[in-house]
């Protein structure tokens, strides 16, 4: 009997700047543990006809976690916050009541050279009685992030618990994302080592789990909270993230996230009248579709 729940390949969807792989929200899948929205970034060529500019833009309720695996960006927000992210570092933007920012390659990269960019843009739904929280920014590099192995497999604790350990990124909710690199065939056990639901996504090589060989490109949700177990194949690069659930439902509207569609609507508003707190000396204005995503 399958313990793989749902097996999710990545929709491509037309960010402006270029193509992501959107994993969540899904159809069939709204949410992994707090988890509501991941986009697979690239990898995406950046050169001199081509380069990251994403206007300054708005959120709500919720904390956005970039993580990157190649090329760099430059954040820049409403709180005065100006902060390259590198592979392996973490950008951890809790927008609360209201936050305002700009993601762009930086001018060191602007020098008409090409490189990639390669990783993942993701959201945390905020807990109902932090929707409303003031915006903070939080920036952890690679070294400062738990990080072990086991044999030839290498493991790094991105966000929250677990295996016994715990990231410095400050979390509001019990959640966990986990980055694992293999050499060698792994097999991977989180059954009492990661707590909640649990989602898979395959970066790059392939896992077996249960009669299922899934490739990269593809995340896995596991039917069983708590407990799943597979091999992860030679080369193989996967991000695992979930937790527990939170109690109400979340409803999502652009870059919006709240448990109250009400507080959707003042939001959207704010943003036509151009009341949201604004990124510094930067006049990018990014115009609200309406439609829903």
């Amino acid at each position: 009997m399958s313990n793989i729940d749902l097996i999710i390949e990545e929709r491509p969807r037309d960010i402006g700047d270029f193509l992501v792989g959107r994993l969540l929200p899904f159809r069939k899948k709204r949410m992994v543990g707090p988890f509501i929205f991941i986009d697979h970034m690239g990898p995406a060529k950046m050169g001199p006809e081509h380069y990251m500019d994403v206007g300054q833009h708005p959120h709500i309720g919720l904390a956005t976690l970039t993580f990157l695996l190649e090329g760099e960006i430059m954040h820049k927000d409403s709180l005065g916050t100006e902060q390259k992210i590198a592979p392996g570092s973490v950008n951890w933007m809790i927008a609360g009541n209201g936050v305002t920012h700009t993601e762009r390659t930086p001018a060191t990269l602007r020098d008409g050279s090409e490189h990639d960019v390669h990783g993942y843009q993701i959201w945390v739904a905020l807990p109902k009685e932090k929707e409303d929280m003031q915006p903070e920014f939080h920036h952890f590099d690679r070294n400062d992030l738990p990080r072990w192995k086991d044999g030839t497999t290498d493991f790094t604790l991105v966000a929250g618990k677990g295996y016994g350990k715990e990231s410095p990124v400050p979390v509001h909710s019990d959640l966990f994302m986990v980055e694992i690199k293999t050499e060698d065939e792994y097999l991977l056990h989180t059954e009492g080592q990661l707590f909640g639901e649990i989602g898979i996504c395959v970066v790059e090589g392939a896992i077996q789990a249960c009669e299922h060989h899934v490739e990269k490109g593809n995340m896995l949700v596991s039917k069983l909270d708590d407990a799943c177990s597979m091999t992860l194949m030679p080369n193989t690069h996967v991000i695992l993230f979930g937790g527990q659930p939170l109690p109400e439902e979340r409803f999502i509207y652009w870059n919006f996230v709240s448990s109250s569609n009400e507080k959707l609507e003042v939001a959207k508003e704010r943003w036509r009248k151009k009341e949201f707190p604004k990124v510094p000396e930067d006049d990018s204005y990014v115009v609200m579709p309406e439609i829903h995503r």
